[in-house]
């Protein structure tokens, strides 16, 4: 069969524009690459580090990644995309406009090839991180939305510019140490396991590349992202690798 490819975690826009311009040629050749044998895409969630849409109005940028998704979903290859904790003011401009077949915001099973997938960005998932999961509560919420909405989007998007170039993956920060029994997604997958049976768990948002054997011939695998690692996934129809992209 086919290939199924994953990613996450490019957080275009961050920490400037020459670096985020760079990082997106590097991706945008990636999809050239997979294009000849891409059965379907799979984009779990940060692949900007802010979007939000206004009625009228998208972030700035991002042309060559848009134009690229646009060509390979009229191509008839169904690409999916899950938001992140920082594009989860992604609502119906990707679909409409790019051709995106589905947006996710929730974490989601699926069947490939008889294997079971259980897919999503990571945030807010497991133990702990109480203050994280209030915050994705609030910005989640319609109302809320609603009213950033109201705010120019001069100076709305400028001020989530300002609080991106805070985060973590802005500032350089590049985590390397892998938890195993401690991480605490390899905790929620084992906790899903004992009612769920699932093959392999892919998530992004921790930033490290993983390869966690959970037992039963079960697999975790984290994404990383594409500051550091610029790595993903691919299921060839018998086998999940984790591969990087020079």
């Amino acid at each position: 069969m086919s290939k199924v490819y994953f990613a996450s975690d490019l957080h275009l826009g961050v920490p400037d524009k020459l670096t985020s311009l760079e990082r997106e040629k590097l991706f945008v050749r990636w999809l050239n690459e997979i294009q000849k044998d891409a059965e379907a895409i799979y984009l779990l969630g940060d692949i900007f580090d802010f979007w939000f849409e206004y009625k009228k109005a998208v972030p700035k940028g991002y042309t060559r990644l848009l134009g690229k998704l646009s060509e390979i979903a009229d191509s008839g290859t169904p690409i999916y995309f899950f938001t992140g904790n920082h594009d989860m003011w992604a609502f119906d401009y990707l679909k409409e406009e790019v051709g995106i077949k589905e947006i996710y915001r929730n974490p989601l099973v699926v069947s490939i090839n008889n294997k079971t997938f259980y897919l999503g960005h990571g945030d807010g998932l497991g133990p702990g991180d109480r203050s994280y999961k209030i915050i994705k509560k609030i910005f989640r919420n319609s109302l809320c939305q609603w009213l950033f909405a109201r705010i120019h989007p001069n100076l709305g998007i400028s001020i989530a510019e300002f609080w991106s170039k805070r985060s973590r993956i802005a500032n350089g920060d590049k985590d390397e140490v892998n938890h195993g029994d401690k991480e605490w997604l390899t905790h929620y997958c084992k906790e899903k396991m004992k009612t769920t049976n699932i093959d392999y768990f892919i998530f992004g948002h921790r930033h490290l590349p993983l390869d966690i054997n959970l037992g039963n011939s079960t697999r975790y695998i984290n994404l990383g992202e594409w500051v550091n690692y610029n790595t993903y996934a691919v299921f060839d129809g018998k086998k999940l690798a984790l591969k990087e992209f020079s």
